[in-house]
Formats: C-alpha cells, structure tokens, sequence
C-alpha cells in the first residue's frame, strides 16, 4: 500500500497532525497509548517499593543506575543492531522482554517474595531491553511517516509520552494505596499486549538499508566519526549529555521530596509526577505548531536552562502545590528540549547511519543517567534532598553554559 493510500481518506489535516495520515502510525499510536501509562506506573511503583524495602534514597539511586547502566554499554551495539536487521520484528523481540520483565516483577511481589535485589535485577533487564528498543523505535518512526511527518510524529509522540505520564503515576497512586503495588506492575505487564499486536498489523517492516558486509565494529566507529565532524550533531548530544545527567533524576529526588520535606505518602508523589506529565503535554502541543523546520540553537538551550532553574528552585519549596507547580514548568521545558533534540538529529543524519546516531542519542540521554542517579542518590543520603536538588539544577545549567563556551571556542555554528 502506498504512503497516499494508506493517509486518511478525504481529509487535510493540521501540520501539526500529519503523522495521522499514515496507517502505520496510527497503529503504532494506539498501541503505546495503553503501554506507555503502564510503564510510568511501574515507574512509580518501583520507586515506592525500593523504599518500602529499604528505606535508602542511595539505593533507588542504584536500582536507578542499574536501569540505566545498559545503555552506557550496550548502545552502539544497539545501533548497529537497529541498521542491520528487520526494525519491527527487533521491536517485538524487545517489548516481549519488558512484557516478561513485568510480570514476573508482579508475581514476585503478589506472592510476598519480593526483595530488594530481585528489583535490581529486573531493573537491570528492563535495561537491557530498553537499550535495544530506543534506537530501532525511534529510527522506525521516519519510516512510518517519512521526514516531511517526521516533526509531526515527534510531537505526537511526545504529546501521547507525557499524557501517559499524567496517567499513569496517579493512577499507581491510587491503586498503591487502595490495592497493593503489585497491581501496577500487574497492569504494566497487560499493556504490552496492544503493542505487540499492532506491530504484528504494521506493513513497514523497517528493512535495512543496503550494505557493504562489514564487521559491527567499523560500522560503530563510522557513526561515533560522523558525529564527531559533524557540528550541529556534536552540539546537539552534548547539550542532551548535560541535561540528561544533571537534570532527569526525578525518581531519585521526587519520591523522596515527597515523603521527607512535603510529608505526602504515594498518592502526593503521585501527584507530582502528574503535574511533571502534565507540563509535558502543555509542551508537546507546542511543538505541534512549530510546523516541519529544525529547531534553532536557542530553542533547545532555553527550556535546558529553565530546568535546571526550576530543580534548584525546587529545592527551597515547602508547600505541595508550589512544588507542583515548578515541576509542571520543568516537564513543559523538558520535552520541549527533548523533542528539538531528537527532531534536530533525524533530520540532519543520512539514513543508512540514523540507527547509529539514534543510539548515540540514546547514550547520551539515557547511558550517563547511571551517574547522574548515583551522583545525585549520594548527595541526597549524605546532605539531604534540597542538597540534591540543588546540585542536580546548578550542574545543569553549568554543563550547559560550558557546551555553549566550547561551541563558541569552536567557531562552530548549528
């Protein structure tokens, strides 16, 4: 079926909404709608059960690190992975992973056997799949919508990410208070289902694109040389590096601002990641109407500095609502910083190399953050959650500053 047969018949749609012309992504839409309020349940549920368990904000920053760790070492691989085989049948094979991760992590804990190093270790095998999941999803979505869709279906993604992340913590509140936390990782585990079935109905088969037969290990070292000469794609992952370490440990600061300063149990946490969601999808509409053009520099480095500011601010608040409030503005500038990101990549990489560099991405946003929750987790344990806080924002922005002072050094324009 051709891209023009398979658009919605008879109707012009919004800039903003052209994703939505094409059946594969509709598909693909309304399978994450249900799997991704799952995933933030189990997000919020694990971090609740860590501290249930443990009572240690340094060890939900390891089970964090572990979350994470794979990608830190297994990225390039992934992306070289994603470039050689079959985008959605890798797709299936990791989300049948995560299916698998989550429910065992649901029985563990319906039975009462659950400890702390079976959540370690399910975190570390969500990491894994995950790995391998990002680079060929998000190189699969230009194959769904063609780059003309591609800003489209990064907003509408963004927009479906960050309404899920409304969803789905209070939900986990709810039924962490009313009926148990196994009941989230329960869900989590069900709402895989509605994935691997549309991938099943998908025409795009995310084929590789032709190759000379080469070991992975040039075709790696292709992709980090590519990024490495290539300005706006070096700037570009830097300012993600920062922003990523410093800035994106809600689960390590959150749950325990919530219990220690605002004194709120599960369902007040809850609320917050809501309200962090809730600013994400304010954000996302925005990017619907910033039409199909890259974003400039400073729309990527505007909303990174407006996050950090909010984390340090975030430190000093005492009342629950003002909290709420910093961090509905911190979730508007996180994906607006996020989704210019991505959008920037995909639309300046080649295609035979957008595996590569995806993973790259992934590397960069998701491979340091083992650090960063580790950093963060210490200070947290030794000096308490506002110090935390305020490190996390101050080395944002600083990261930032200085990617900006060595583009300047370079002579080097995005």
């Amino acid at each position: 079926m051709s891209d023009a047969e398979s658009a919605l018949p008879g109707r012009r749609l919004p800039v903003g909404l052209r994703a939505f012309a094409h059946r594969d992504f509709r598909l693909f839409w309304t399978g994450q709608q249900v799997s991704l309020i799952g995933t933030w349940m189990q997000s919020v549920a694990q971090s609740w059960l860590v501290l249930e368990l443990t009572g240690s904000p340094f060890k939900l920053g390891v089970v964090s690190s572990l979350q994470f760790a794979p990608m830190l070492f297994l990225s390039f691989f992934a992306g070289a992975l994603a470039d050689r085989l079959p985008k959605r049948k890798l797709l299936f094979a990791s989300q049948s992973v995560l299916l698998f991760q989550s429910l065992l992590l649901a029985l563990l804990v319906w039975h009462g056997h659950v400890q702390y190093w079976h959540v370690a270790v399910m975190a570390l095998l969500y990491g894994i799949a995950n790995t391998v999941d990002m680079p060929a999803r998000q190189s699969f979505i230009v194959e769904m919508v063609g780059k003309e869709d591609l800003l489209s279906a990064i907003a509408i993604n963004s927009a479906m990410f960050n309404a899920a992340r409304v969803v789905g913590p209070a939900l986990a509140g709810l039924l962490i208070a009313h009926l148990g936390i196994a009941h989230a990782f329960f869900f989590n585990a069900l709402s895989f289902v509605p994935v691997l079935g549309a991938l099943l109905l998908m025409e795009a088969q995310g084929l590789p694109h032709p190759r000379q037969a080469r070991p992975m290990r040039e075709e790696i070292r292709e992709g980090l040389a590519y990024a490495a000469r290539t300005p706006r794609i070096a700037i570009v992952l830097g300012l993600v590096l920062g922003v990523s370490a410093f800035l994106f440990n809600y689960n390590v600061v959150v749950p325990v601002l919530a219990r220690e300063v605002l004194h709120v149990e599960a369902r007040g946490f809850g609320i917050l990641m809501t309200m962090l969601g809730a600013g994400a999808v304010c954000g996302a509409v925005v990017l619907t109407a910033l039409g199909r053009e890259r974003p400039p520099l400073w729309a990527l480095v505007t909303p990174a500095i407006v996050l950090g500011v909010g984390t340090m601010l975030l430190s000093t608040v005492h009342a629950f609502w003002t909290a709420g409030a910093i961090m509905f503005v911190m979730g508007l500038s996180g994906i607006l910083f996020m989704a210019g990101a991505n959008t920037t990549l995909q639309l300046t990489v080649p295609d035979h190399l957008r595996g590569r560099i995806m993973s790259l991405h992934t590397f960069v946003f998701a491979g340091v953050t083992p650090f960063g929750a580790f950093l963060v987790g210490s200070i947290t344990e030794a000096l308490g959650v506002r110090a935390g806080l305020l490190a996390s924002g101050a080395g944002g922005v600083l990261f930032v500053l200085l990617v900006l002072g060595w583009r300047a050094w370079r002579g080097r324009t995005v």
